[in-house]
């Protein structure tokens, strides 16, 4: 496979190709998956019925953004939160990075994640191990040369320390530098709190954020890059109002029951689709950019400046 067929140092460039786990893959059809519903955290018992078609909502408005979706198979080792699909690895220009997970039954993921990406061609660039433990859910790419790495219950220093190593030293061409920011108590460490919980990349100059819920560094080192913050509807922040997928070209993806935080999005420019996430999303605590695991991007241009940000 041409190297073309994969990459990874954007947020924001155009969708070209995207890994999801349906939640028939994840086993949300299974009684017995169904079961750990508490112990994985889920707010209720998953309806799989609901679930399958929100999901299928989602992967035809990624098609329609003219983005190949490929579906990761079903296997035992996987559970409910293996539906989140960008957790478990990040995908570099390199290859794949796999996670260790500080969940633990989320470790299995990255493994699935190797095998099938290998099958598509991409190939494993580097793995975390213990003490190190790490979720792609705490990476964020400011530009293609900066990592910003949330540090809290998910992501430890250990690990942020060998993401550094291993693109210092595994890596070819352009240099990487990965920055650690710290991430708040929030609800405690057995609730989810990723770095892109509190911060979603909308395109090369503009982020979403929660902004009270952000470091003082981090929100000090993007005002310093000249990024302009757009806050959510705080009123929303239950239900992952920050958390919204870039497309590129400023089109995004966001969960159709923050409407006053959608509508804030709109008013500043961007062209946005929704789709309902009821189940698939706010029941287990993962939104669009959880869903899916980027492969390819086009690589972003400077934008046209977005009026309102």
């Amino acid at each position: 496979m041409p190297p073309e067929s994969f990459n990874g140092h954007s947020l924001t460039g155009e969708l070209l190709r995207v890994m999801v786990c349906p939640p028939e893959s994840a086993g949300w059809n299974a009684p017995a998956k169904r079961a750990a519903w508490q112990e994985l955290a889920f707010q209720r018992v998953p309806d799989f019925a609901v679930a399958q078609k929100q999901h299928e909502i989602l992967c035809t408005l990624l098609r329609d953004a003219g983005a190949e979706v490929v579906r990761l198979p079903a296997e035992e080792s996987l559970t409910l939160d293996a539906v989140y699909a960008h957790d478990a690895s990040l995908t570099t220009d390199y290859g794949m990075l796999l996670m260790n997970p500080a969940k633990n039954s989320r470790v299995a993921e990255a493994r699935a994640h190797a095998e099938f990406c290998g099958r598509l061609g991409i190939p494993v660039f580097g793995a975390i191990e213990l003490p190190g433990t790490s979720e792609a859910g705490d990476m964020v790419w400011l530009d293609s040369q900066t990592l910003l790495v949330g540090n809290g219950y998910r992501t430890n220093l250990a690990g942020i320390e060998q993401v550094r190593r291993l693109f210092a030293t595994g890596a070819t061409g352009k240099h990487v530098e990965v920055v650690a920011a710290p991430l708040p108590y929030g609800a405690g460490p057995a609730q989810c709190l990723h770095l892109m919980s509190l911060m979603s990349m909308l395109n090369e100059q503009t982020i979403l954020v929660d902004l009270p819920w952000l470091a003082v560094e981090t929100v000090e080192r993007l005002k310093g890059r000249g990024f302009r913050l757009l806050e959510i509807d705080y009123s929303e922040r239950d239900t992952l109002a920050c958390n919204v997928l870039a497309l590129g070209q400023s089109r995004l993806i966001a969960i159709a029951e923050n409407v006053k935080t959608n509508q804030r999005l709109r008013q500043a420019g961007f062209d946005l689709r929704t789709f309902p996430g009821s189940e698939i999303c706010i029941n287990g605590a993962g939104g669009p950019t959880c869903l899916t695991r980027p492969l390819l991007r086009r690589e972003p241009t400077p934008p046209t400046r977005v009026d309102g940000c």
